[in-house]
Protein backbone atom coordinates (compact mmCIF):
# COMPACT_ATOMS: atom_id res chain seq x y z
CA UNK A 1 0.00 0.00 0.00
CA UNK A 2 1.20 3.51 -0.84
CA UNK A 3 0.01 6.41 1.31
CA UNK A 4 0.45 9.91 -0.08
CA UNK A 5 -0.06 12.83 2.28
CA UNK A 6 0.75 16.49 2.76
CA UNK A 7 2.18 18.37 5.69
CA UNK A 8 2.01 22.12 5.02
CA UNK A 9 4.06 22.57 1.83
CA UNK A 10 5.68 19.12 2.05
CA UNK A 11 4.47 16.07 0.12
CA UNK A 12 5.28 12.57 1.31
CA UNK A 13 4.91 8.99 0.10
CA UNK A 14 4.87 6.24 2.71
CA UNK A 15 5.16 2.65 1.52
CA UNK A 16 3.62 0.30 4.08
CA UNK A 17 5.22 -2.84 2.67
CA UNK A 18 8.81 -1.62 2.99
CA UNK A 19 8.37 1.09 5.63
CA UNK A 20 10.08 3.55 3.29
CA UNK A 21 9.25 7.26 3.45
CA UNK A 22 9.87 9.46 0.40
CA UNK A 23 9.44 13.17 -0.20
CA UNK A 24 8.03 14.19 -3.56
CA UNK A 25 6.80 17.26 -5.41
CA UNK A 26 3.20 18.40 -5.59
CA UNK A 27 2.60 17.10 -9.12
CA UNK A 28 3.83 13.62 -8.24
CA UNK A 29 1.66 13.58 -5.13
CA UNK A 30 -1.41 14.63 -7.09
CA UNK A 31 -0.70 12.08 -9.80
CA UNK A 32 -0.32 9.23 -7.30
CA UNK A 33 -3.54 10.24 -5.54
CA UNK A 34 -5.40 10.24 -8.85
CA UNK A 35 -6.19 13.97 -8.63
CA UNK A 36 -6.36 16.29 -11.66
CA UNK A 37 -2.89 17.66 -12.39
CA UNK A 38 -1.24 19.51 -15.24
CA UNK A 39 1.86 17.49 -15.99
CA UNK A 40 3.91 17.41 -19.19
CA UNK A 41 4.84 14.22 -20.97
CA UNK A 42 8.46 14.73 -19.93
CA UNK A 43 7.54 15.26 -16.28
CA UNK A 44 5.30 12.21 -16.32
CA UNK A 45 8.07 10.13 -17.86
CA UNK A 46 10.52 11.22 -15.15
CA UNK A 47 7.96 10.48 -12.43
CA UNK A 48 7.23 6.99 -13.76
CA UNK A 49 10.93 6.22 -14.15
CA UNK A 50 11.56 7.30 -10.54
CA UNK A 51 8.69 5.12 -9.34
CA UNK A 52 9.96 2.12 -11.28
CA UNK A 53 13.40 2.65 -9.78
CA UNK A 54 11.96 2.60 -6.27
CA UNK A 55 9.96 -0.51 -7.12
CA UNK A 56 13.11 -2.31 -8.25
CA UNK A 57 14.69 -1.43 -4.90
CA UNK A 58 11.63 -2.73 -3.04
CA UNK A 59 10.81 0.74 -1.70
CA UNK A 60 7.52 1.45 -3.48
CA UNK A 61 4.35 -0.64 -3.48
CA UNK A 62 6.31 -3.45 -1.85
CA UNK A 63 4.41 -6.58 -0.82
CA UNK A 64 3.05 -6.48 2.72
CA UNK A 65 3.67 -9.36 5.07
CA UNK A 66 0.83 -11.80 5.48
CA UNK A 67 2.59 -13.99 8.02
CA UNK A 68 0.78 -14.13 11.32
CA UNK A 69 3.04 -13.77 14.36
CA UNK A 70 4.05 -16.88 16.28
CA UNK A 71 3.31 -15.91 19.86
CA UNK A 72 5.17 -17.39 22.77
CA UNK A 73 3.42 -18.99 25.76
CA UNK A 74 6.16 -17.63 27.99
CA UNK A 75 4.99 -14.86 30.30
CA UNK A 76 7.32 -11.86 30.14
CA UNK A 77 5.65 -9.16 32.25
CA UNK A 78 3.22 -8.45 35.07
CA UNK A 79 1.47 -5.28 36.14
CA UNK A 80 1.07 -5.48 39.92
CA UNK A 81 -1.80 -3.42 41.31
CA UNK A 82 -0.14 -2.90 44.66
CA UNK A 83 -2.76 -0.31 45.62
CA UNK A 84 -6.43 -0.18 44.75
CA UNK A 85 -6.61 3.13 46.52
CA UNK A 86 -5.44 6.61 45.62
CA UNK A 87 -4.77 9.93 47.32
CA UNK A 88 -6.20 11.80 44.32
CA UNK A 89 -9.69 11.80 42.84
CA UNK A 90 -9.04 12.45 39.15
CA UNK A 91 -12.33 12.92 37.33
CA UNK A 92 -11.40 10.94 34.23
CA UNK A 93 -9.77 7.99 36.01
CA UNK A 94 -10.63 4.75 34.20
CA UNK A 95 -9.87 2.94 37.47
CA UNK A 96 -12.73 4.55 39.42
CA UNK A 97 -10.35 6.90 41.25
CA UNK A 98 -8.19 3.92 42.18
CA UNK A 99 -10.91 1.63 43.58
CA UNK A 100 -11.63 -0.28 40.34
CA UNK A 101 -15.35 -0.34 41.17
CA UNK A 102 -14.69 -2.41 44.28
CA UNK A 103 -13.30 -1.95 47.78
CA UNK A 104 -10.25 0.20 48.44
CA UNK A 105 -7.42 -2.11 49.41
CA UNK A 106 -3.70 -2.71 49.00
CA UNK A 107 -1.79 -5.79 47.94
CA UNK A 108 -0.10 -7.84 50.63
CA UNK A 109 3.50 -8.91 50.27
CA UNK A 110 2.32 -12.54 50.26
CA UNK A 111 0.26 -11.85 47.13
CA UNK A 112 3.06 -9.88 45.47
CA UNK A 113 5.47 -12.71 46.28
CA UNK A 114 3.08 -15.26 44.76
CA UNK A 115 2.83 -13.07 41.64
CA UNK A 116 6.62 -13.01 41.26
CA UNK A 117 6.75 -16.78 41.74
CA UNK A 118 4.06 -17.14 39.07
CA UNK A 119 6.05 -14.96 36.64
CA UNK A 120 9.27 -16.85 37.25
CA UNK A 121 7.53 -20.19 36.83
CA UNK A 122 5.68 -19.20 33.63
CA UNK A 123 8.51 -17.27 31.98
CA UNK A 124 10.15 -20.31 30.40
CA UNK A 125 13.49 -19.46 28.81
CA UNK A 126 13.07 -15.70 29.02
CA UNK A 127 16.02 -14.10 30.75
CA UNK A 128 14.64 -10.57 31.12
CA UNK A 129 11.31 -10.08 32.90
CA UNK A 130 9.31 -6.92 33.56
CA UNK A 131 7.23 -5.81 36.52
CA UNK A 132 5.19 -2.61 36.61
CA UNK A 133 3.96 -1.33 39.98
CA UNK A 134 0.58 0.24 39.41
CA UNK A 135 -2.51 1.52 41.16
CA UNK A 136 -4.38 3.57 42.28
CA UNK A 137 -1.28 5.11 43.75
CA UNK A 138 1.57 2.60 44.30
CA UNK A 139 3.39 4.82 46.77
CA UNK A 140 0.55 4.25 49.23
CA UNK A 141 2.01 0.74 49.53
CA UNK A 142 5.69 1.55 49.09
CA UNK A 143 6.87 -1.02 51.63
CA UNK A 144 5.42 -3.85 49.55
CA UNK A 145 6.92 -2.32 46.40
CA UNK A 146 10.38 -2.37 48.00
CA UNK A 147 10.07 -5.87 49.43
CA UNK A 148 8.80 -7.17 46.09
CA UNK A 149 11.72 -5.64 44.19
CA UNK A 150 14.26 -7.20 46.53
CA UNK A 151 12.50 -10.57 46.51
CA UNK A 152 12.24 -10.64 42.70
CA UNK A 153 15.90 -9.77 42.25
CA UNK A 154 16.99 -12.45 44.71
CA UNK A 155 14.81 -15.19 43.23
CA UNK A 156 15.56 -14.15 39.65
CA UNK A 157 19.30 -14.33 40.25
CA UNK A 158 18.95 -17.95 41.36
CA UNK A 159 17.43 -18.76 37.95
CA UNK A 160 19.66 -16.54 35.84
CA UNK A 161 16.87 -14.05 35.18
CA UNK A 162 16.94 -10.27 35.40
CA UNK A 163 14.04 -7.95 36.25
CA UNK A 164 13.23 -4.51 34.85
CA UNK A 165 10.94 -2.54 37.15
CA UNK A 166 8.63 0.37 36.34
CA UNK A 167 6.40 2.50 38.56
CA UNK A 168 3.59 4.90 37.73
CA UNK A 169 2.95 7.60 40.34
CA UNK A 170 1.09 10.87 40.79
CA UNK A 171 4.08 12.19 42.74
CA UNK A 172 2.18 13.27 45.83
CA UNK A 173 4.15 10.96 48.17
CA UNK A 174 7.56 11.35 46.55
CA UNK A 175 10.24 12.02 49.17
CA UNK A 176 14.04 11.78 49.27
CA UNK A 177 14.03 8.13 50.35
CA UNK A 178 11.61 7.06 47.62
CA UNK A 179 13.46 9.09 44.97
CA UNK A 180 16.71 7.36 45.91
CA UNK A 181 15.02 3.94 45.79
CA UNK A 182 13.44 4.62 42.40
CA UNK A 183 16.70 5.87 40.94
CA UNK A 184 18.46 2.76 42.19
CA UNK A 185 15.89 0.14 41.22
CA UNK A 186 13.44 1.42 38.59
CA UNK A 187 14.19 1.05 34.89
CA UNK A 188 11.47 3.61 34.16
CA UNK A 189 9.21 5.89 36.19
CA UNK A 190 6.01 7.42 34.83
CA UNK A 191 4.87 10.61 36.56
CA UNK A 192 1.33 11.92 36.10
CA UNK A 193 1.09 15.62 35.31
CA UNK A 194 -1.43 17.10 32.88
CA UNK A 195 0.34 20.35 32.02
CA UNK A 196 -0.65 23.89 32.96
CA UNK A 197 -1.83 24.44 36.53
CA UNK A 198 -5.38 25.38 35.54
CA UNK A 199 -5.68 22.32 33.29
CA UNK A 200 -4.21 19.92 35.84
CA UNK A 201 -6.24 21.27 38.76
CA UNK A 202 -9.52 21.11 36.83
CA UNK A 203 -9.45 17.29 36.80
CA UNK A 204 -6.70 16.02 39.11
CA UNK A 205 -8.01 16.89 42.56
CA UNK A 206 -7.06 15.77 46.04
CA UNK A 207 -9.45 13.84 48.28
CA UNK A 208 -10.66 17.15 49.79
CA UNK A 209 -11.50 18.52 46.34
CA UNK A 210 -8.56 20.89 45.89
CA UNK A 211 -6.28 21.01 42.86
CA UNK A 212 -3.10 18.96 43.22
CA UNK A 213 -0.71 20.88 40.93
CA UNK A 214 1.06 22.89 43.64
CA UNK A 215 1.41 19.78 45.78
CA UNK A 216 3.18 17.72 43.10
CA UNK A 217 5.04 20.01 40.69
CA UNK A 218 7.99 20.64 43.00
CA UNK A 219 8.34 16.98 43.90
CA UNK A 220 8.24 15.86 40.29
CA UNK A 221 10.83 18.45 39.29
CA UNK A 222 13.05 17.31 42.14
CA UNK A 223 12.73 13.71 41.05
CA UNK A 224 13.54 14.44 37.40
CA UNK A 225 16.59 16.47 38.39
CA UNK A 226 17.84 13.58 40.52
CA UNK A 227 16.98 11.04 37.81
CA UNK A 228 19.90 12.05 35.61
CA UNK A 229 20.01 10.12 32.34
CA UNK A 230 17.76 7.27 33.49
CA UNK A 231 14.40 6.69 31.83
CA UNK A 232 11.28 8.52 32.91
CA UNK A 233 8.13 9.98 31.36
CA UNK A 234 5.93 12.81 32.47
CA UNK A 235 2.60 11.49 31.31
CA UNK A 236 -0.53 13.63 31.03
CA UNK A 237 -4.05 13.38 29.69
CA UNK A 238 -5.92 15.92 27.59
CA UNK A 239 -9.69 16.19 27.51
CA UNK A 240 -12.38 18.22 25.76
CA UNK A 241 -11.56 20.96 28.29
CA UNK A 242 -8.08 21.55 26.89
CA UNK A 243 -8.18 20.95 23.16
CA UNK A 244 -5.31 23.45 22.99
CA UNK A 245 -3.15 20.70 24.51
CA UNK A 246 -0.02 21.66 22.57
CA UNK A 247 0.33 24.42 25.17
CA UNK A 248 0.40 21.79 27.89
CA UNK A 249 3.10 19.75 26.16
CA UNK A 250 5.22 22.87 25.67
CA UNK A 251 4.54 23.95 29.25
CA UNK A 252 5.97 20.63 30.42
CA UNK A 253 8.97 20.97 28.10
CA UNK A 254 9.60 24.54 29.29
CA UNK A 255 9.59 23.28 32.88
CA UNK A 256 12.53 21.00 32.23
CA UNK A 257 10.78 17.74 31.36
CA UNK A 258 12.37 16.27 28.25
CA UNK A 259 10.41 12.98 28.07
CA UNK A 260 6.71 13.67 27.65
CA UNK A 261 3.56 11.80 26.75
CA UNK A 262 0.13 13.42 26.55
CA UNK A 263 -2.69 11.01 25.82
CA UNK A 264 -6.28 11.67 24.72
CA UNK A 265 -8.76 10.88 27.48
CA UNK A 266 -10.82 7.71 27.23
CA UNK A 267 -14.06 8.46 29.05
CA UNK A 268 -17.78 8.92 28.56
CA UNK A 269 -18.03 11.85 31.00
CA UNK A 270 -19.88 14.44 28.84
CA UNK A 271 -17.77 17.53 29.53
CA UNK A 272 -14.46 15.63 29.24
CA UNK A 273 -15.20 13.17 26.43
CA UNK A 274 -13.47 13.69 23.10
CA UNK A 275 -16.01 13.51 20.32
CA UNK A 276 -15.91 13.45 16.54
CA UNK A 277 -16.56 17.18 16.25
CA UNK A 278 -13.32 17.78 18.18
CA UNK A 279 -11.13 16.00 15.63
CA UNK A 280 -10.37 19.00 13.36
CA UNK A 281 -9.20 21.02 16.37
CA UNK A 282 -7.15 18.08 17.67
CA UNK A 283 -5.49 17.52 14.29
CA UNK A 284 -4.65 21.22 14.03
CA UNK A 285 -3.20 21.10 17.54
CA UNK A 286 -0.96 18.16 16.67
CA UNK A 287 0.36 20.21 13.75
CA UNK A 288 1.06 23.20 16.01
CA UNK A 289 2.95 20.93 18.35
CA UNK A 290 4.79 19.27 15.47
CA UNK A 291 5.92 22.62 14.05
CA UNK A 292 7.34 23.71 17.41
CA UNK A 293 8.84 20.27 17.95
CA UNK A 294 10.75 20.45 14.65
CA UNK A 295 11.80 24.03 15.36
CA UNK A 296 13.22 23.22 18.79
CA UNK A 297 15.00 20.15 17.52
CA UNK A 298 16.61 22.20 14.74
CA UNK A 299 17.68 24.84 17.27
CA UNK A 300 19.36 22.25 19.48
CA UNK A 301 16.72 22.38 22.22
CA UNK A 302 14.90 19.07 21.68
CA UNK A 303 12.58 17.09 23.89
CA UNK A 304 10.98 13.70 23.38
CA UNK A 305 7.24 13.55 22.71
CA UNK A 306 6.19 9.92 22.76
CA UNK A 307 3.80 10.06 19.81
CA UNK A 308 6.27 11.79 17.50
CA UNK A 309 8.97 9.20 18.13
CA UNK A 310 8.90 6.45 15.49
CA UNK A 311 11.65 4.41 13.88
CA UNK A 312 10.84 3.19 10.37
CA UNK A 313 14.24 1.58 9.88
CA UNK A 314 15.40 -0.10 13.07
CA UNK A 315 12.36 -1.36 14.86
CA UNK A 316 10.33 -2.70 16.39
CA UNK A 317 10.62 -5.81 14.25
CA UNK A 318 7.78 -6.71 11.92
CA UNK A 319 6.68 -9.60 14.13
CA UNK A 320 6.02 -7.20 16.99
CA UNK A 321 4.27 -4.75 14.69
CA UNK A 322 1.64 -7.30 13.72
CA UNK A 323 1.28 -9.09 17.06
CA UNK A 324 -0.39 -6.30 19.11
CA UNK A 325 0.73 -5.51 22.66
CA UNK A 326 0.89 -8.97 24.25
CA UNK A 327 -1.84 -8.37 26.84
CA UNK A 328 -3.63 -11.54 27.87
CA UNK A 329 -0.90 -13.76 26.46
CA UNK A 330 2.59 -12.61 27.48
CA UNK A 331 1.58 -9.75 29.77
CA UNK A 332 -0.93 -9.83 32.62
CA UNK A 333 -2.28 -7.66 35.40
CA UNK A 334 -2.60 -8.84 39.01
CA UNK A 335 -4.99 -7.13 41.45
CA UNK A 336 -4.65 -7.07 45.27
CA UNK A 337 -6.43 -10.39 45.90
CA UNK A 338 -4.23 -12.14 43.34
CA UNK A 339 -6.76 -12.31 40.49
CA UNK A 340 -5.20 -12.15 37.03
CA UNK A 341 -6.55 -10.05 34.15
CA UNK A 342 -5.30 -9.44 30.57
CA UNK A 343 -4.10 -5.93 31.48
CA UNK A 344 -4.78 -3.12 33.93
CA UNK A 345 -7.66 -1.75 31.85
CA UNK A 346 -9.57 -5.05 32.15
CA UNK A 347 -8.96 -5.30 35.90
CA UNK A 348 -12.09 -5.84 37.97
CA UNK A 349 -14.25 -6.98 35.05
CA UNK A 350 -15.04 -10.56 36.10
CA UNK A 351 -15.78 -11.58 32.52
CA UNK A 352 -12.05 -11.17 31.86
CA UNK A 353 -10.70 -12.81 35.03
CA UNK A 354 -8.05 -15.28 33.84
CA UNK A 355 -7.07 -16.95 37.10
CA UNK A 356 -5.29 -16.21 40.36
CA UNK A 357 -1.61 -16.27 41.27
CA UNK A 358 -2.36 -18.68 44.13
CA UNK A 359 -4.06 -21.08 41.70
CA UNK A 360 -1.10 -21.06 39.36
CA UNK A 361 -3.02 -21.49 36.13
CA UNK A 362 -4.62 -19.35 33.45
CA UNK A 363 -7.95 -19.54 31.65
CA UNK A 364 -6.96 -21.34 28.45
CA UNK A 365 -9.86 -20.06 26.34
CA UNK A 366 -9.27 -16.41 27.21
CA UNK A 367 -5.55 -16.72 26.71
CA UNK A 368 -6.12 -18.37 23.34
CA UNK A 369 -8.38 -15.45 22.35
CA UNK A 370 -5.62 -12.94 23.03
CA UNK A 371 -2.91 -15.16 21.54
CA UNK A 372 -4.83 -15.37 18.28
CA UNK A 373 -5.62 -11.66 18.19
CA UNK A 374 -3.27 -9.70 15.98
CA UNK A 375 -3.26 -7.08 13.25
CA UNK A 376 -4.77 -9.52 10.77
CA UNK A 377 -7.77 -10.35 12.97
CA UNK A 378 -8.56 -6.61 13.10
CA UNK A 379 -10.27 -6.53 9.73
CA UNK A 380 -10.87 -2.78 9.61
CA UNK A 381 -7.12 -2.20 9.80
CA UNK A 382 -6.44 -3.80 6.43
CA UNK A 383 -6.72 -0.60 4.42
CA UNK A 384 -5.02 1.69 6.95
CA UNK A 385 -1.53 3.06 6.26
CA UNK A 386 -0.70 3.21 9.98
CA UNK A 387 -1.46 -0.45 10.71
CA UNK A 388 2.15 -1.60 11.00
CA UNK A 389 2.85 1.21 13.46
CA UNK A 390 -0.15 1.02 15.80
CA UNK A 391 -0.86 -2.74 15.42
CA UNK A 392 -4.60 -2.22 15.55
CA UNK A 393 -4.89 -0.19 18.70
CA UNK A 394 -5.46 -1.02 22.35
CA UNK A 395 -7.46 -4.22 22.95
CA UNK A 396 -9.06 -2.76 26.08
CA UNK A 397 -10.15 0.46 24.36
CA UNK A 398 -11.47 -1.56 21.44
CA UNK A 399 -13.50 -3.74 23.79
CA UNK A 400 -14.85 -0.93 25.95
CA UNK A 401 -16.07 1.10 22.97
CA UNK A 402 -16.84 -1.56 20.39
CA UNK A 403 -17.47 -4.70 22.45
CA UNK A 404 -14.70 -6.61 20.66
CA UNK A 405 -10.94 -6.54 21.21
CA UNK A 406 -10.51 -6.80 17.43
CA UNK A 407 -12.81 -3.90 16.56
CA UNK A 408 -10.73 -0.68 16.48
CA UNK A 409 -12.10 2.41 18.22
CA UNK A 410 -12.67 4.95 15.43
CA UNK A 411 -11.77 8.05 17.47
CA UNK A 412 -8.44 6.58 18.50
CA UNK A 413 -7.74 5.57 14.88
CA UNK A 414 -8.32 9.10 13.62
CA UNK A 415 -5.94 10.62 16.16
CA UNK A 416 -3.34 7.92 15.58
CA UNK A 417 -3.27 8.58 11.83
CA UNK A 418 -2.63 12.28 12.37
CA UNK A 419 0.08 11.64 14.95
CA UNK A 420 1.82 9.19 12.62
CA UNK A 421 1.85 11.69 9.76
CA UNK A 422 3.29 14.32 12.08
CA UNK A 423 5.90 11.84 13.32
CA UNK A 424 6.89 11.05 9.74
CA UNK A 425 7.33 14.76 9.03
CA UNK A 426 9.55 15.03 12.12
CA UNK A 427 11.61 12.11 10.87
CA UNK A 428 11.93 13.56 7.37
CA UNK A 429 13.03 16.97 8.70
CA UNK A 430 15.60 15.30 10.94
CA UNK A 431 17.02 13.30 8.03
CA UNK A 432 17.15 16.44 5.92
CA UNK A 433 19.17 18.28 8.60
CA UNK A 434 21.56 15.34 8.92
CA UNK A 435 22.28 15.43 5.18
CA UNK A 436 22.86 19.18 5.03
Amino acid sequence: MVHVFSYHDKRYIYDTGSGALHECDDKTARYLKGEPVEISDEELKETLEAIEGLKREGLFDAPETEARPIKSNEVKALCLHVSHDCNLRCRYCFADEGAYHSVREVMSFETAKAAIDFLLRESGNRKVLEVDFFGGEPLMNIDVVKRTVYYAKEEGEKLGKRFLFTTTTNGLLLDDETIAFFNEEMENVVLSLDGRKEVHDAVRKTVNGKGSFDAVIGKIKKFVKARGDKHYYVRGTFTAKNLDFSKDVLFLADNGFDSISLEPVVTDIPDLQIREEHLPAIEAEYEKLCDEYVKREAEGDPFLFFHFHIDLEGGPCLSKRVSACGAGNEYFSVVPNGDIYPCHQFAGDKAWRMGNVFEGKLDGALRKKFAESCLFTRKKCGGCFAKFICSGGCSANNYHYSGDIDEPYAMTCAMMKKRVECAMHVLAERKSREKS
